[in-house]
This record gives structure tokens, sequence and C-alpha cells, in this order.
């Protein structure tokens, strides 16, 4: 008895044994379809975590090396280093500079090379900045060129988060992506603070101060999350570069609103934890060094809290709050100073760091809601292809906070012999960037007005 087979039968047997990610060498995965249900319980859910661990990881270790040299800068005149004020702020600023510089070239290495791929060399281009940085640190001889040179070179962590955010976007679907995406930015945030609290209590072990133990430490943690990568990530196939959605990006003035909010909350997030350190040191010079840490870790953990208060009071609305407390806690760092002052200081400062993790995670949360205001359901695949590309550019520009604010603090210190008139600027600039939030997105009569932003 010959048997027929009806469309109804086949597309029951398709939901039922849902396809298997088929793999060639190298670890690339031919179909992934996250969308589908059924792929994505039986086994597209387990290899998206799986490679989800592994970016958090490279993403970490990338945000430790980036943050480095805020470590070791205040150290340096005591390791026989003759650096002004001036040229510490620089070898602070630089590595914020290079990283938000080579996010966008970051973000479209994923899809050239592959997402397995480019973890592994970005893992491995961790060592050289950790490599650098432990030869100069021990000759006080080297010229503030080299050091400057081998500051840049940490920028390559930076770069890592670009790379970390495009590569997981691609394996979650869109119900799972945001979470997915907001425990990776945390992962990598937090390397910042941990840095700061691991470094200085490694390289103070036995008698001394061994400077060189800071990019020491490093050099086998990036091995190990190369082969780590090599070993457990896979690389898509069939993931092609969007340049279209950043050209969609580019054309859109929204882009450019959010990349300059993001410059205030991001920029000073890096910049503050950048900073932090040295400020301690030259404002404060008996105050424990080791407390510098606290700044940055409570600036990282409080970025997924402004994503979920903003999913609940809109975008828009706290980051228009962030910027408030941000200013807020400026005013205090300048009452801090004028008082001399070291516990109104340093809470001030945690009230910055707090400030501006809400925002992070606040105005990232705009940028889906913005593109999505008012477009038909026909228009959705190319405004969420807007968001991304908005996203990739958002990163990257609010990267240059990190070289502002430090830089700021020097150009401050050098002309009128404080930090004060720097703090200053900065309020100025939290409020225009709040107004500026109020006036596009939550303004009675303005275009956005009537949206959830």
């Amino acid at each position: 008895m010959e048997t027929t087979t009806t469309p109804e039968d086949t597309a029951r047997q398709t939901t039922l044994v849902p396809p298997r990610p088929r793999t060639r060498g190298g670890r690339w995965i031919e179909h992934w379809d996250p969308e589908d249900a059924g792929f994505w319980q039986s086994t597209g859910r387990s290899v998206a975590r799986r490679n989800l661990t592994f970016s958090v990881l490279a993403e970490f270790l990338g945000f430790c090396v980036w943050a480095l040299w805020s470590v070791v800068v205040p150290l340096l005149p005591a390791a026989g280093f003759d650096l002004t004020l001036d040229q510490q702020f620089w070898l602070i600023a630089v590595p914020s500079l290079v990283g938000a510089t080579i996010r966008i070239p970051y973000t479209f290495a994923v899809p050239a090379f592959g997402g397995r791929n480019w973890t592994v060399i970005s893992s491995l281009l961790l060592v050289l900045p950790a490599s650098a940085l432990a030869f100069v640190v021990t000759r006080p001889e080297t010229s503030f060129g080299a050091l400057l040179l081998c500051a840049a070179l940490a920028g390559f962590g930076g770069g890592n988060f670009a790379s970390s955010m495009t590569n997981i976007s691609f394996f979650f679907p869109e119900a799972e992506k945001g979470k997915a995406l907001g425990l990776n930015a945390a992962g990598g945030n937090l390397g910042t603070g941990v840095v700061q609290m691991v470094v200085p209590a490694i390289i103070a072990i036995g008698a001394g101060v061994h400077l060189e133990r800071a990019g020491l430490v490093f050099v086998p943690l990036a091995l190990l999350s190369a082969f780590a990568a090599w070993r457990w990530m896979d690389n898509l196939a069939g993931i092609k570069a969007d340049y279209r959605s950043f050209a969609l990006a580019t054309r859109n003035p929204h882009t450019w609103v959010i990349s300059f909010l993001y410059i205030g909350t991001f920029g000073s997030f890096i910049g503050y934890a950048g900073a932090f350190p040295t400020l301690l040191k030259s404002q404060f010079p008996t105050a424990p060094l080791g407390l510098a840490f606290v700044g940055a870790l409570v600036g990282a953990l409080a970025r997924p809290l402004g994503g979920m208060v903003a999913d609940r009071f809109g975008g828009a609305r706290v980051t228009i709050g962030s910027f408030g407390l941000l200013a807020v806690g400026a005013l205090a760092a300048v009452e801090g100073l004028r008082s001399a002052s070291f516990p109104l200081f340093f809470g001030a400062f945690l009230v910055l760091f707090t400030a501006a993790g809400i925002g992070n995670g606040a105005t990232y949360r705009m940028i889906p809601a913005v593109f999505r205001a008012g477009v038909s359901p026909e228009a959705l695949p190319t405004a969420r292809k807007a968001a991304a590309g908005c996203i990739g550019i958002a990163g990257a520009v609010g990267a240059y906070g990190g070289f502002f604010i430090p830089r700021g603090f020097a150009m401050a210190k050098d002309a009128y012999g404080s930090l004060v008139p720097a703090l200053l600027v900065f309020v100025v600039a939290y409020v225009l960037m709040g107004l500026t939030t109020y006036a596009v997105y939550q303004r009675r009569g303005s275009a956005l007005a009537s949206e959830t932003i």
C-alpha cells in the first residue's frame, strides 16, 4: 500500500523534529534560526548560552586591560617616573580614545571573521598591551612618548565591547536579546571595578611594589580566554556585515542625539572610572587608594538597574533623572574639593558613578523605542536595522567621554590650578543633556511626546 505525505504531515514533522545546527570545519554553524521555537528549545538556547558565557569572559578581560593604566598611573611617580599631572591624565585618557575609535571596525570584524574566530583574535590582542605595560613600568627612563604608545595599546580592550555585543546579538531571538545583551554589557563593565580592586593587591604581594605584575597577570588570562573561545564558541555562517543599518542610522538625527546623551552616561562612567584613582592620589594623598574600585563597581552594577527602571518608567524619564543626579554629584564633588573633605568628595563620586550606571541602562533602553515609535508594521524591519546601527554608533561615540573627562581635569588643573572648573563644565553639560532629552522626547508638543520612550 502506497503512503502519501500531505503538506500538513510535513509541517507537523517539522514542528516535532526541529532542525539541529549543522556544522562544518572550524566550528561554523550553517543553520541558525533562534526565532524557530522548536529549534530554540531543543538546541539553540544551550548553544547560545555557551557562547554568551565565553563572550562575557572575553569582554570582561577587555575592560580589565582597558582600565589597567588607571590603576598603574597613580603609582608611577613612586616607581621613579618623573611625570606631571597633565602627563598622567594623558596616559589615562589615551586608552579610551583608541578604544572608542576602534569600536566600529570591531563591530564589522564579527561578520568578516566569525564570532568565535574574532573572539580568539581579540583575546590574543590583549597580550600586547599587557606585555608592553609589564615591560615599561620597570624602566623609569622610558620616554613619555613610549609610555603613551603603550597606554594606547590598551585601547584594544575597549574594542572588545563592540565585537562581543555584535556577536551575541546574532545568537538570541528578539524576545531574549535584551536580557542577553544586558548580561554581556554588565559583565564587561564589571571589569573596570574588578581590575581596580584586585591589581593593587597583586602588585603589593611580598616586599615592595611590583608594577609589572599589573600587566603580567593578564597575559595567561588572555591566553585562557583565547583557548576557551577556540574550544567552546561557534561561528555563525551567513552573517553579513550590515552596512545598510549603519547607513540608515547615520541619516537619522536621533542617532546623533542619543550618541550625544551617551557621552554623558557611558562616557561619564568610563571617564570617571579612569580618572578616579589619580584624582584621589593627587587631591587626597593620605586617602586609601584601594577604595577607588568602589566607584567603578557601583557604576557597573547600576547599569542593569537603570534598564529595569527604564522598562517601568520609560528610558527618557530615567535618563533625565540620571543627568540631574550627575549634576548634583558633580556639584557635591566641587564642595568636597573646596572644603578638602575626603568623605564628601568620595561620596559625591559614588553618586556620579551610580547616576552614570543608571543612565547607561536607560539611554540604551531608549534606542529601540525611539526607532520603533510611529513606525508601521511593514516598516518595523527597517526600523530595527536602523536601531542596531544606532547602538553601534552610540557605543563608539559615547566612549569618547572616557577621553574628554580626564583631559578636562588636566586642562582645568593646568589653567586654573584646580579641578573645580572642569567639574562645573561637566555640570553645565549634564544640564544641557537633560534639557535635550526633555525637549526631544518628553516635551509636550514634540514629535515623540505621545510615545513611551
